[in-house]
């Protein structure tokens, strides 16, 4: 490992052209690698957006919110990057521009600055630096990436914050490399490289050379255009790595691997008396044969609210497969909006399906057709997985239909209903023993109950079976808890409560004892969850969805015999 205090050798990844080219799954396959051949290895997302974090932001507009342990709200591709490096990250490693200014207005008012005008140069710019620092120090090698454009004007900060580093420092402790497009014209036939021209001229305009170039295209680069490429960019023709279309993000890390980027990185950064002769990609390997060649399919859908959105349940798409991986059984996903269940019935919407899957969520948009989901899938006895909001419809359910509290409900959603079974806490302890409150008038950003906490789960409880043990850490990420004043009422209805807090006042798990797979956590578990290791939850989903599925179809043989008889 690099001995503390040293300079960490940097790569700092961009993109050019046009947004959602892939850095993150580029970044994060690319630290794969390095980690595969030894080197500790960590990852960061630099932002250019004004939010000082994503934690208020719609999904609609930014895609799914990512919990570290810490409790810090970030990026999505921060959980791109815990799923391919074994590395726990947090909330250093995810910085917006909004963070940014915050930390410098706040050391001005201060009086940091001894009466200097505070400018973006060298004050911001500085700040940039120093985050990078305190996120980077300590390991062999990082890979930091910049959000947007090239081109954007938020993103020219950075930009030329990593570009004072590669200055200061040196071309062997900073490697710049650019994601850009080469579209395919089918009307000429052509791959076009002036998109990536011209993306690699913006770059230069503002002091940044590449070293490496990524050129996403639909199909791989032939010789020709990777010599033309690198003539007018001024990289080397073996630096200049073709990243096609992939029908699974997984094969990604062999990929690159076989062109030879990671040794183009040892070579550039002097990593070579650090890492192994070759990578160890045999866990990919496997992932990918698993995903290729199952055994097995299923079909789960998942109700949710910001469906529209493809990234909006990025990690709980994720995790269903890996789910699937774990026992060589594809899993394939069908999207429900939770309003479409309120339309059409739970019945018609859910028919045909081996799992229901309801995920987080905020505000009462959509929350009944969860709460009909969650009907359904206790009554037809389908196996069901509620995250967060979809713990909360499942005891809205019980509460409504086995312990007869009409009109229960959550306060999130009807301040004025008779029986609140979901409510809003106003203190907990964290998990460093810190007291935390809230109140219905708190600041939405960062005052949920988030990071990692402990659990204690109930002896004999089928939470207790998957996890195989009594004492568990997850993610949280919500505002709203499990009414302490209706345990009573709703156990005796039937309710298991398998897991609470540490100190025993919150509800962390809930399940039905009568129900072959009926289980639900306030935690989002999909936020631990990797292709190489799965999470137990998300395994013992798809394998209940698997039974399920079997069982289904012996029944369907049964009714068809006696029809026939």
């Amino acid at each position: 490992m690099t001995p503390p205090g040293s300079v960490t050798p940097l790569v700092f990844v961009t993109g050019g052209v046009v947004s959602s080219l892939g850095k993150g799954i580029a970044a994060a396959s690319l630290a794969a690698i390095l980690e595969a051949r030894g080197l500790r290895v960590t990852m960061m997302k630099l932002d250019p957006y004004i939010n000082v974090d994503p934690g208020t932001m719609s999904p609609f507009q930014h895609g799914e919110v990512y919990v570290t342990d810490d409790g810090a709200e970030t990026d999505l591709d921060l959980g791109h990057y815990e799923r391919f490096v074994n590395t726990r990250l947090s909330g250093k490693h995810s910085i917006t521009t909004g963070k940014i200014y915050e930390n410098v207005i706040r050391k001005e008012r201060r009086g940091d600055y001894l009466g200097a005008t505070v400018q973006v140069i060298p004050h911001i710019t500085d700040e940039i630096r120093r985050c990078i620092d305190a996120a980077t120090t300590g390991f062999d090698v990082a890979l930091v990436e910049i959000g947007g454009t090239v081109g954007d004007i938020e993103s020219l900060p950075f930009l030329e914050a990593i570009r004072q580093i590669r200055t200061e420092r040196g071309p062997d402790k900073a490697l710049f490399m650019h994601l850009t497009l080469v579209p395919y014209i089918a009307a000429a036939g052509e791959l076009k490289t002036k998109p990536t021209q011209h993306s690699v001229k913006e770059l230069r305009s503002i002091g940044i050379q590449p070293d490496v170039l990524l050129c996403r295209s639909e199909q791989p680069l032939p010789e020709s255009e990777r010599r033309k490429i690198a003539l007018f960019t001024n990289v080397p023709e073996h630096a200049v790595i073709s990243a096609i279309d992939l029908d699974n993000i997984y094969k990604i890390p062999m990929f690159l691997h076989a062109q030879g980027l990671d040794r183009i990185v040892v070579d550039r950064l002097r990593l070579d008396g650090q890492v192994t002769a070759d990578a160890d990609l045999s866990e990919w390997e496997a992932v990918v044969d698993a995903s290729e060649h199952p055994i097995d399919e299923v079909t789960i859908a998942v109700v949710g609210k910001y469906i529209d959105h493809k990234d909006a349940y990025k990690s709980v798409g994720e995790a269903l497969k890996h789910g699937g991986i774990r026992q060589r059984t594809r899993v394939n996903l069908k999207w429900l909006e939770s309003q479409d269940v309120e339309r059409e019935g739970a019945a018609v919407a859910l028919a045909g399906v081996d799992g229901i899957l309801v995920p987080g969520g905020f505000g009462d948009r959509g929350f009944e057709g969860k709460v009909l989901t969650a009907q359904y899938a206790r009554e037809a006895k389908v196996p069901y997985f509620g995250i967060c909001y979809g713990m909360q419809a499942a005891v809205v359910d019980v509460a409504r239909n086995l312990a007869g509290l009409e009109g229960a409900n959550s306060t999130e959603n009807d301040r004025k209903t008779p029986y609140p079974v979901i409510g809003l806490i106003t203190e907990w302890r964290t998990q460093t023993g810190e007291i935390e409150r809230r109140a219905e008038d708190s600041e939405l950003g960062g005052t949920m109950r988030l990071g990692l906490q402990e659990a204690r789960i109930k002896p004999g409880t089928k939470a207790r079976e998957v996890y195989g043990k009594d004492v568990v850490a997850e993610r949280h990420r919500h505002r709203y808890e499990f009414n302490n004043r209706y345990r009573t009422q709703l156990e005796d209805a039937g309710l298991v409560i398998s897991a609470k807090s540490m100190d025993d006042l919150l509800v962390e798990m809930v399940e039905l004892p009568d129900h072959p797979w009926f289980l639900a956590c306030q935690a989002h578990p999909e936020f631990l969850s990797t292709p190489r290791g799965g999470h137990p939850l998300f395994v013992g989903f798809i394998r209940a969805a698997r039974e399920y599925k079997v069982n289904a179809g012996q029944a369907g043989g049964r009714l068809l015999k006696e029809a026939s008889a």
